[in-house]
């Protein structure tokens, strides 16, 4: 059941019950607008998007909390969230919306699920439109079981959350993490990523965020879903971002014309936003 909040000249704050699960997301624009869902990437929230979302032109963007990350709930137990489970929430998220056809759109990790849900369900994607990332790592088949033993590992350890007095210290390590961020953008991600307890702060997303994946997909298989897409494809990559680190999967894009374009991974959230929004508006219309 879709419950809805509406906040003064605020993005509107939505609810979906996703098998017992309560996914979050924040939405931008006129509901009679495109259609355009948004997954953001690891360990970040629907934050990505505040500062493109209300840029774009004649769309209707619903940020999508990831489950476990955000104001999502956590999917239950104790096993590694596998990017497949994730595009099945996405289109029960989409059907409860009434969308039988939409524009995704992705950023990292969300790039990647966006891509594999594109090829899963064709039919169902009109436009497909992804930031710094677009396909995940291989892996050889004769390393699945040393990455399920792993798995199994990373899912019985014991995880706790650090507790931290103040914001502080947690914007500054989303400013110095894996991928650089300005602090306006960090203190976005930390705003809506942390919650206050009685003994201080802590991160919302589930720790078993970091567990490795059960399996991963083979270059064989990634292709076959990559093939499978109908959709017109849209791929803005930041020349500081996965260019740089991991060059041997960017070429594998070529044949869908990589428009790249300058800053870091998190592009979309820094002054780099306007100009992306500019390209992603053409793209979803």
């Amino acid at each position: 059941m879709l419950k809805e909040l509406v906040g003064q000249g605020q993005p509107l704050q939505t609810r979906f019950n996703v098998n017992g699960i309560e996914l979050a997301a924040q939405c931008w624009g006129d509901p009679s607008g495109y259609p355009v869902l948004a997954i953001h990437g690891w360990l970040d929230n629907s934050a990505s998007y505040f500062r493109v979302a209300p840029l774009l032109q004649n769309c209707y963007l619903v940020a999508l909390d990831s489950a476990g990350h955000g104001h999502s709930e956590p999917r239950s137990g104790q096993e590694p969230y596998n990017i497949w489970q994730d595009v099945g929430e996405i289109f029960a998220v989409a059907d409860q919306l009434g969308w039988d056809r939409f524009g995704l759109l992705g950023h990292s990790r969300g790039a990647i699920i966006s891509t594999l849900a594109a090829g899963t369900f064709p039919e169902r994607i009109s436009h497909l439109a992804l930031l710094d990332g677009m396909l995940p790592q291989p892996m050889l088949a004769k390393d699945a079981p040393q990455q399920l033993a792993q798995s199994i590992k990373d899912s019985q350890r014991p995880r706790r959350q650090n507790l931290y007095d103040d914001l502080e210290p947690m914007i500054q390590a989303r400013m110095h993490g894996l991928w650089s961020l300005s602090r306006g953008a960090a203190t976005a991600l930390v705003n809506r990523g942390v919650k206050k307890t009685e003994g201080g702060y802590q991160w919302r997303a589930d720790p078993m965020l970091k567990a490795a994946s059960s399996l991963k997909l083979t270059w064989e298989q990634i292709e076959a879903f990559v093939d499978r897409i109908e959709s017109p494809v849209r791929l803005l990559l930041a020349q500081g971002g996965t260019v740089a680190r991991y060059p041997e999967q960017v070429k594998a894009l070529d044949r869908f014309e990589p428009l790249l374009l300058p800053g870091t991974h998190h592009f979309h959230m820094e002054e780099q936003s306007t100009l992306i929004a500019e390209k992603l508006s053409e793209f979803f219309r």
